[in-house]
């Protein structure tokens, strides 16, 4: 799931996860953070989920997937388009 919050030139995006599906570690990588893992890894919140916050610049679309334990990767189903093998947000 994708939560944002538009701010006066940035969009604040949070990606939120379960908890435990997928277990392990997870990380979102993309063309924001140059698809390097561990950079944005999601963090346990009150809630039960799991979930990192990026700030992008407004107005701008993103490519992205996550990555978990053992070279799992995949794909958001809550992003606003798919391209390919990513995921796709617009800010």
């Amino acid at each position: 799931m994708l939560e944002r919050k538009p701010r006066k030139d940035r969009t604040e995006v949070t990606f939120v996860l379960p908890a435990d599906a997928p277990p392990g570690p997870v990380s979102v990588v993309g063309d924001f953070n140059d698809w390097q893992p561990g950079v944005h890894t999601l963090t346990p919140r009150k809630d039960g989920n799991r979930a990192v916050t990026v700030a992008l610049p407004a107005e701008s679309a993103h490519s992205f997937r996550y990555l978990a334990a053992g070279d799992h990767w995949f794909n958001d189903e809550s992003a606003d388009t798919h391209d390919g093998a990513n995921s796709c947000l617009h800010t």
